[in-house]
């Protein structure tokens, strides 16, 4: 039995090394799995108000940050987590103003003008207008995929990278390659090597895509543990510089003051299934076995509220499955002669040709290459005494009545045909012939067919820790971890094993580690390793 071992690391350093250098690198402002929110403060009047206050608030996590307005009234946010925000605008001689369920998603920056109005600090005006979605900053081209989407739309494997193929450009591959089961696609008219994988703001690629199992990317956690993430197919800025295809940008959910969390369970099975190839026989091959049970749970909730929270979900796949294969071995009347008995073939092939002589053998003839020689057109031929129609070589077939001399016509003969002496064959061949298995049902080829077991068992976890020191000092950890064991059977087992590449044993073990403090502040140290053993 071949095995094979891919291990596949996205590494971003170790905790206490990248916090504590990260806290003395200047800012690098990379917001690859963050948004902004930005905006104008003026009077009913119009004229721009400097110095207000402007706060604004995680709605989930309770952490608040503040900004002073320019002198042209204008405030910036950027970067920040997506979520949802609530943002309040404070300044002498007007009324407070305040405007919740601001919501960011990745990679998202919104504009959120406020008009303040005369009064006392004490009052409070609700601005109901809705946040401006023009992102007039970033001329980059996306699709969002919301949590609501992720979770309810139908995803074959439960692979929430199937959405980027909604997106406009996006087109997913050909089955015949076989990355169509791991949600690979073309971007653009671009290869799917040319797509880039992000995860929390970290490389999530896998430089060994296809060449093991095909996946493009290291880790893939559940549906349930996605926030949200965006799939961007052109004019990307700058930070996605390995890209030219398209962006997916995931981002895995945070804890929050609140508790949350879910179970699941998905299950399939054979008893709707039909058999998977036309040519078997149903009575001789039962169906093909099929259980499929995808279960885990997710959780998140606050360690300390408003200051530390905690995220994890766990994910197990199950799959007993038989795949059928159906290939051709020597048939019934071929092993019990010893390999010297193939008229059988007569039954299948058929069709003649011509040779040299004018001679008139079937197509499924077998040819003593021991009586290989050249005739000349006009001449007679002094083994068989028939004048050769025109200049080559002819061989006579196996014939086993007697002299084959003046015989032109052999489809008449065909008892007599394909049946070759012991000592013509290779005692080693025949060796090696009798390993392959007896046929299961009739005809000379597709004559074997047996379900085979494929088993594939996985399993996957995220653990996220978000932590908030101060308003300008916040850090959050995760950890994904995914171990795969399948096997995929060749068509024979034992001696005559025909495992290729491709199949057979598979131990898949995946890595993706990140400690990152704010996004202002994020200079991941990036270390990534491929391996591939066969």
């Amino acid at each position: 039995m071949k095995q094979k071992i891919s291990v596949r690391f996205g590494i971003c350093v170790g905790m206490l090394l990248l916090v504590s250098n990260a806290l003395l690198i200047s800012a690098a402002y990379a917001q690859v799995d963050a948004g902004g929110i930005r905006g104008t403060i003026a009077d009913s009047s119009g004229a721009l108000v400097s110095g207000a206050k402007v706060t604004l608030t995680n709605e989930g996590s309770g952490l608040s940050t503040e900004a002073i307005t320019a002198s042209d009234g204008n405030y910036s946010f950027t970067p920040i987590k997506i979520g949802s925000y609530t943002l309040i605008v404070e300044a002498a001689g007007f009324r407070k103003a305040a405007q919740r369920g601001i919501k960011v998603d990745v990679q998202q920056q919104l504009k959120a003008d406020f008009t303040l109005e005369p009064g006392s600090v004490k009052e409070e005006v609700f601005v109901t207008a809705a946040v401006s979605l023009l992102q007039t900053q970033d001329a980059s081209v996306g699709t969002l995929a919301s949590r609501a989407q992720i979770n309810d739309l139908p995803l074959n494997g439960r692979n929430y990278t199937f959405l980027a193929q909604l997106g406009p450009g996006v087109t997913g591959l050909s089955a015949t390659r076989g990355l169509d089961k791991t949600g690979s696609f073309v971007a653009n008219g671009l290869s799917s090597v040319h797509n880039s994988y992000i995860l929390d703001g970290i490389d999530n690629n896998n430089d060994t895509v296809d060449f093991l199992n095909g996946a493009a990317y290291v880790s893939l956690p559940p549906p349930d543990a996605i926030q949200e993430f965006k799939v961007q197919t052109s004019n990307f800025s700058a930070e996605f510089g390995r890209a030219g295809g398209a962006v997916v940008n995931a981002t895995i959910k945070s804890g929050t003051n609140q508790f949350h969390g879910s179970a699941w369970e998905f299950l399939r099975n054979d008893r709707l299934d039909a058999i998977d190839a036309y040519f078997v026989d149903p009575a001789t091959v039962k169906r093909p076995q099929l259980q499929r049970n995808q279960f885990g749970f997710s959780a998140g909730g606050p360690i300390i509220k408003n200051k530390m929270f905690i995220f994890g979900d766990y994910e197990v796949g199950r799959i007993r499955q038989s795949t059928l294969k159906n290939p051709s071995v020597p048939t019934a009347a071929q092993r019990s002669s010893g390999y010297t008995d193939f008229r059988d073939v007569f039954t299948e092939v058929t069709g003649s040709a011509k040779d040299a002589l004018n001679r008139t053998i079937p197509s499924a003839a077998i040819l003593d290459p021991a009586t290989t020689r050249p005739v000349t057109a006009g001449q007679v031929d002094p083994v068989t005494g028939l004048l050769a129609t025109s200049s080559g070589f002819v061989r006579d077939p196996f014939y086993t009545n007697g002299s084959i001399s003046g015989i032109t016509d052999f489809t008449t003969l065909q008892s007599f045909l394909n049946q070759i002496p012991a000592n013509r064959l290779d005692p080693n061949a025949v060796k090696l012939l009798d390993l392959f298995p007896a046929p299961t049902q009739g005809g000379l080829s597709n004559n074997y067919a047996v379900n085979r077991s494929l088993p594939d068992d996985s399993q996957h976890f995220d653990i996220r820790v978000d932590n908030n020191f101060s308003v300008h000092d916040q850090v959050f950890g995760r950890v994904s971890y995914s171990k795969r064991d399948a096997n995929i059977p060749a068509d024979f087992t034992g001696e005559a094993d025909n495992v290729s590449f491709g199949q057979g044993a598979t131990k898949d073990r995946s890595w993706n580690l990140v400690v990152l403090p704010n996004p202002a502040q994020r200079v991941p140290l990036r270390l990534q390793q491929a391996a591939d053993h066969v």
